[in-house]
């Protein structure tokens, strides 16, 4: 297997109230191409910052991530759009669907952003794979939480990324529809050979994922292998 992703020497800082706030201190991390991992930590400890340098959606104070082989640094925000909307999926704890198009539309807008033909086709596939054939034309409005998350996936999905950050994807959920969205995520992934990356406080989500990062105030304390997931190959 090779690297999908290599944190080199990571530090974030931000100005808060006029001082120096560090969010994360020399994070080094290499990732290969299909593992599950899962970041943990109490709140504030940097995951999401941690996620967000590694999708590039931001650059760190100094260090270098890998991304697919490209480093981050260099590019431009045009660049780094088109490298996500390319290779990189999301899922957010809050759904983050567009609120004025159906649920095949949500689902079809990555593809048609990149100008892909047979994007309704396989947004009709990917929301029967999740369970909502019968809701492709409702609005998230007229969804329940656990149907907009299963949008949310479909849309992580449809445009076959490498690599897939989820952010407490199932934390605005109750723990049945959690757990169906989460056996969905995982089915999917491994169906689709993804890299899944997991940012989440549950230990019980953690624990289905092969490896488990865990960070306290801004550094790396534990990384291990999980040899008990039952996700892992």
């Amino acid at each position: 297997m090779s690297l999908i992703l290599k944190v080199e020497d990571l530090n974030m800082n931000y100005n808060s109230g006029g001082r120096p706030l560090s969010v994360l201190q020399s994070i080094n991390i290499n990732i290969e191409e299909g593992e599950t991992v899962a970041i943990t930590g109490p709140s504030g400890s940097g995951k999401t910052t941690l996620m967000g340098l590694c999708a590039a959606l931001d650059n760190p104070s100094s260090g270098e991530i890998t991304l697919l082989g490209t480093k981050i640094s260099p590019l431009n925000e045009d660049e780094r759009a088109k490298l996500r909307n390319r290779y990189v999926g999301f899922i957010f704890q809050n759904f983050q669907l567009l609120p004025s198009l159906t649920a095949i539309e949500n689902v079809m807008l990555p593809l048609e952003l990149q100008g892909v033909s047979g994007a309704e086709k396989e947004a009709v596939q990917l929301l029967e794979r999740v369970g909502l054939k019968d809701r492709v034309t409702h609005y998230p409005s007229q969804l329940s939480g656990g149907e907009q998350q299963r949008v949310a996936l479909a849309r992580a999905f449809i445009n076959k990324p490498k690599i897939l950050f989820a952010d407490e994807p199932t934390g605005n959920l109750d723990g049945d529809t959690g757990a169906n969205v989460e056996s969905l995520m995982f089915d999917l992934n491994k169906d689709f050979g993804t890299t899944l990356i997991i940012v989440t406080h549950n230990p019980e989500l953690a624990s289905k994922t092969g490896r488990i990062i865990k960070l306290k105030s801004g550094q790396i304390v534990s990384d291990v292998k999980n040899i008990l997931s039952n996700i892992a190959n």
